[in-house]
């Protein structure tokens, strides 16, 4: 009989763990609310090094980063793979930005005008392009490093819209209520992100009526 890690590392490995979190995803899209969706990164503290992990220094530790993306009321839709921790949330934003909505493409979810609320550290230019290119409208809070170059630009942002934000706060707060997920002990990004798609599977799970 295979041991419940040999298992774990198979299905880690071949994306079992995001297949099924798709098919939930794509059979279930009618209980999401993406009136609006909030966009954010979360640094996890590492104990055992390995890979894409890097020192932070606002957490004075080691950690691996990660993009969620959660709708208007919290729940969360798609996680990016992990980046090492040095690294702000803008890093390789594109690649990751479409990861995330290649996920939500393969559950049918149709993302053309959804709002996407982000905070000062995602105020970029090619996050508003990459943005655009899906017909997605982001509303990004103007980070005051960027207000000399763009002075003369107009850009809309919605205050009130805005605070729907503090969703995503109250989802990630959700994660880490698992023990496997407060710190990252796994060696392995694939392992590491199999846990992060068990969580997302099991706090979806909890909303279904069966």
């Amino acid at each position: 009989m295979a041991k419940y890690s040999q298992v774990f590392f198979k299905w880690s490995k071949d994306g079992s763990f995001k297949r099924a979190w798709i098919n939930l995803l794509s059979c279930n899209k009618k209980l999401l609310d993406l009136s609006s969706a909030q966009l954010d990164g979360s640094h996890t503290p590492v104990k055992r090094g390995g890979q894409a992990v890097g020192y932070q220094g606002r957490k004075a530790s080691k950690t691996s980063n990660s993009l969620f993306l959660c709708d208007n009321r919290g729940q969360m839709l798609t996680v990016s793979t992990a980046q090492s921790g040095e690294h702000n949330d803008l890093y390789d934003i594109v690649k990751l930005f479409k990861e995330m909505i290649g996920v939500l493409e393969q559950s049918d979810i149709n993302c053309n005008g959804i709002f996407v609320n982000a905070d000062p550290g995602f105020d970029s230019e090619d996050l508003k392009q990459v943005c655009i290119d899906y017909e997605i409208e982001l509303n990004v809070k103007p980070n005051l490093r960027n207000q000399k170059k763009q002075s003369d630009e107009y850009r809309y942002f919605d205050d009130q819209l805005y605070k729907r934000r503090t969703k995503i706060e109250h989802a990630n707060a959700w994660m880490d209520a698992f023990k496997a997920l407060l710190v990252r002990y796994e060696k392995l990004v694939e392992t590491w992100m199999a846990l992060q798609w068990l969580a997302l599977i099991t706090l979806f799970c909890r909303k279904l009526k069966v």
